[in-house]
């Protein structure tokens, strides 16, 4: 994992600006000339101009601040910068001009101008209705009711009974949406600590949960938000469980979702573009390669239009999705040498979102990066991203620290290094014994290696025969090829059976799946 320099919290979000936003502030500043406003900004430009936070340093640049004045100036700082950021995003944003519009309603409320106040709430439910944000209407009607009890009119009795029918109907959806998210968040956290089912219990385990928090008439449900949630709880209980097909369904289901109402796409990018990852994710597990390419262009394609490139967040969670598709484009494909060459491209743009990159997205990164350096033979660059991960103390991904250890007992037994595999098999197998990592596939591949790593040269080949009748055997029982989803041990073991590389075993692959149009 690279270094974290990003320590303090004013100092993030000084970085995280563009030049627009700087701009912008420095403008909006200057519309208050006190002392302490100068000050601000003297504090801001020199926290722009430090590599990283170095509050010693920082002090030697200021000329007017004091060690004692510091703290008191960067929490204004940050509540100005926070402020100025607010006028220029509003636009950008359906719950802020939502809150704004809010704010004005409970303004003109305050100074007994009820029926402006009404106007307002109005006009703001009518966008709030057309966007699915049930939780704006919930304060929006009880500031209705509370203006409906002092501003008396003619039609007092019908009004009373449409709010209370209304507040009931975005209660009940709201209730709605809250568990349908809650379930998709839980069993999304699930997978993170864990990765796939481990066995049996683990899948009857997240069985008994889906059926234990899935409302009972989520299926019946129409709007927009329930579907949304209902379709992420399905992808990440399919995903859990492995049964890939169920879990391609219902990508594709979060996807149409938005197609068919593009103008939620503005409104919820950010599950739009985690739509078209998870679907992306289901073509790879499926090996659909033209859906799996014709995703990824449209993918790429939404991904250079300004709402994307234009908001941090969104545009560094389209680059680390859209390389991750990448890089398993040429992990399924064998192309390993043309996807080593995007590894440089990878690590520069990764430095420069180090900001918003997290933990669980760095580590998913270098084990895919190893598998690619795995496959294209360069086993000494492979070892390298697996200790990134192996060295890391972490409670994140339990699977792919077990599987990192796993590919690198195999990358020490490709370069020949015999004198560590015994205590490294030792170790490996203890791990993942312990994580609950083992099925009958990586009993085969650890029998394997022990049997193999001392025979001589001119026996391995019998015995890899064996082995491959024997993982191959394996193949369709949903149980035991866990590993399957982590690294391609058939396809490696091919290779060795045939003389051919994994890359070329691939291709090959490739090649078949393209004569039959899939």
């Amino acid at each position: 994992m690279m270094p974290n320099r990003f320590t303090d919290t004013l100092f993030q979000l000084i970085k995280s600006l563009e030049k627009a936003e700087k701009r912008h502030f420095k403008l909006y500043i200057k519309r208050s000339s006190g002392n302490e406003d100068l000050k601000i900004v003297e504090l801001f430009d020199a926290m722009d101009k430090l590599p990283e936070y170095d509050e010693a340093l920082l002090l030697k640049k200021l000329k007017s601040i004091q060690k004692p004045q510091l703290s008191n100036i960067k929490v204004h700082l940050y509540k100005q910068l926070l402020a100025s950021l607010r006028l220029l995003k509003s636009h950008d944003s359906i719950d802020l001009q939502l809150n704004e519009q809010f704010d004005y309603a409970h303004i003109l409320y305050k100074k007994g101008l009820f029926s402006q106040s009404l106007k307002i709430l109005d006009k703001a439910k009518e966008m709030a209705k057309a966007n699915h944000k049930m939780n704006f209407l919930v304060g929006a009607i009880a500031l209705e009711k509370r203006i409906e009890t002092l501003h008396i009119t003619r039609d007092m009795q019908t009004r009373a009974e449409d709010l209370s029918a209304e507040i009931n109907e975005v209660t009940q959806r709201i209730s709605s949406v809250s568990r349908l998210s809650n379930l998709a968040m839980l069993l999304y956290s699930w997978f993170i600590k864990n990765g796939h089912a481990r066995n049996e219990q683990d899948e009857a385990n997240v069985k008994a949960y889906l059926r234990t928090h899935l409302p009972a008439d989520a299926f019946e449900q129409t709007g927009f938000y329930e579907n949304l949630y209902l379709y992420q709880s399905l992808c990440w209980y399919a995903f859990i469980r492995q049964d890939f097909l169920m879990y391609y369904r219902y990508a594709q289901k979060w996807v149409d979702i938005f197609d068919a109402e593009p103008l939620m796409i503005r409104v919820e990018t950010g599950h739009y573009i985690k739509g078209l990852h998870t679907l992306l994710n289901a073509h790879f597990d499926l090996r659909n390669y033209k859906r799996f390419e014709d995703t990824l262009t449209k993918f790429e394609k939404f991904a250079q239009a300004d709402r994307v490139r234009l908001h941090d967040n969104f545009r560094t969670q389209a680059f680390v999705y859209i390389y991750n598709a990448k890089i398993n484009w040429h992990n399924m494909t064998g192309t390993f040498a043309a996807g080593v060459k995007l590894v440089p491209q990878l690590l520069e743009k990764m430095e420069e979102n180090m900001l918003f990159i997290d933990e669980h997205r760095i580590m998913v990164f270098n084990y895919k990066i190893a598998s690619m350096y795995f496959g294209n033979g360069d086993f000494d660059t492979c070892i390298d991203y697996l200790q990134k991960i192996i060295n890391e103390n972490t409670e994140v991904r339990s699977d792919l620290q077990s599987y990192s250890r796993l590919m690198h007992l195999m990358a020490h037994y490709e370069l020949g290094n015999y004198d560590l595999m015994e205590y490294l098999s030792k170790s490996v197998y203890r791990f993942m014994s312990k994580k609950e990592n083992l099925t009958i596939i990586e009993e085969e591949i650890f029998k394997f290696l022990r049997k193999t790593f001392h025979l001589d040269r001119s026996k391995v080949q019998a015995e890899l025969v064996k082995f491959l009748d024997r993982i191959k055997g394996l193949e369709k029982n949903r149980h035991e090829t866990r590993a399957f989803a982590y690294l391609d041990i058939i396809s490696w073991v091919e290779g060795k059976v045939y003389r051919k590389t994994m890359g070329e075993i691939l291709q090959e692959k490739y090649r078949a799946s393209r004569h039959s149009g899939k």
